[in-house]
């Protein structure tokens, strides 16, 4: 544990931090999987109305720094395939 007291400040604020981070990580992962499960079915309705729901999550994930902009740009690319071979 720290000694000084503005170190003890920051651990209190780190923890913080990283509960939130868990959040919000959780909520981009279940958007995902929301993604997936819709494509699952065949449903392209669903599957693109979740695709939508969870672009925007991805997006602010990069704002906030928990996933950078390749790992979130791998993700949309992923989920948007999936959806367009619904269409086809």
């Amino acid at each position: 544990m720290a000694n000084i007291k503005s170190a003890r400040k920051r651990a209190r604020q780190g923890e913080k931090t990283r509960q939130r981070n868990i959040g919000m990580r959780s909520l981009m992962r279940t958007k995902i999987k929301t993604v997936v499960k819709a494509c699952d079915t065949g449903d392209k309705d669903a599957a693109a109305a979740a695709y939508n729901d969870a672009v925007p999550v991805i997006d602010g994930m990069i704002n906030k720094g928990i996933v950078t902009k390749n790992k979130a740009a791998r993700h949309k690319s992923r989920l948007n395939k999936r959806v367009r071979a619904l269409a086809v």
